[in-house]
C-alpha cells in the first residue's frame, strides 16, 4: 500500500522558515519523480514543486523560485521542501504526491500558516 505522509508543518513568522518532510512507503520511492502541491484556504491545489527520481532534475514554481527548494533522499525514502522566506500568501496545506502507474497518491497534508 502506497503511504505518504508529511510532516514539518507549523505557525511562522513573515520572513520565516519551515522544513516539510515526506515519508514515502509501500512503492520504490527512488523509480519515481515526486512533487508538493498546496491548497490555500478556499482556493484549488496548486503546484508547488517537482523533482526527478534522482534528484537531478527539480522545478520550481515561478513564485516561489530562491525561496522554496525541493529535495529528496532516496536512502531514507524521503521528500523534502525547504521554504524560506515565507509570506502570508503562502499559507495553505502542502501535499506530497506520487504518479505511480497512472494512478496520483497523496499523503493527508501538512498545515502551513504564515502569521505575525
Amino acid at each position: 500500500e502506497v503511504q505518504l505522509v508529511e510532516s514539518g508543518g507549523g505557525l511562522v513568522q513573515p520572513g520565516g522558515s519551515l522544513r516539510l518532510s515526506c515519508a514515502a512507503s509501500g512503492f520504490t520511492f527512488a523509480d519515481y519523480a515526486m512533487a508538493w502541491v498546496r491548497q490555500a484556504p478556499g482556493k484549488g491545489l496548486e503546484w508547488v514543486a517537482g523533482i526527478n527520481w534522482n534528484g537531478d532534475t527539480r522545478y520550481v514554481q515561478e513564485s516561489m523560485k530562491g525561496r522554496f527548494t525541493i529535495s529528496r533522499d532516496n536512502a531514507k525514502n524521503t521528500l523534502y521542501l525547504q521554504m524560506n522566506s515565507l509570506e502570508f500568501e503562502d499559507t495553505a496545506v502542502y501535499y506530497c504526491n506520487a504518479h505511480i502507474r497512472g494512478l496520483d497518491y497523496w499523503g493527508q497534508g501538512t498545515q502551513v500558516t504564515v502569521s505575525s
